[in-house]
């Protein structure tokens, strides 16, 4: 991201954003990543979006029999307070977040998800 600053243009690090590491079936993060290239953005703003549409509607199903088999770690950024909403979420739901970040897959509005250029913004 950069910032206006006197006029002149400094790169910062969004502080609104934290790593997080989890595991995520490797099929839907494949999944993701083509989709993220067919729309010129990023599997993380996928999953963000898929989330805030997710934790709007407010109720999940899962059925943790069904849970996939196939999951690696997968490492990126998410907007803190997002993540925190996510964390609650699921424990509420007596879920791990990779269940809520799996499932919040089938929420997302690809209208309405981040380009692959928000991080460089100017703010």
């Amino acid at each position: 991201m950069w910032k206006l600053v006197n006029g002149k243009l400094i790169q910062t690090t969004d502080i609104s954003r934290v790593k997080f590491r989890t595991n995520v079936s490797k099929n839907i993060l494949e999944e993701l990543n083509s989709l993220a290239i067919d729309n010129n953005t990023h599997v993380n703003y996928l999953i963000e979006n898929g989330l805030e549409n997710l934790l709007s509607k407010g109720t999940i199903i899962f059925n943790k029999d069904l849970r996939p088999n196939d999951r690696i770690q997968y490492k990126t950024t998410y907007n803190k307070d997002l993540l925190e909403k996510v964390k609650e979420f699921a424990k509420a739901n007596q879920l791990f977040i990779n269940d809520v970040i799996e499932t919040s897959v089938r929420y997302i509005d690809i209208i309405n998800v981040k380009k692959s250029d928000y991080k460089h913004r100017i703010e």
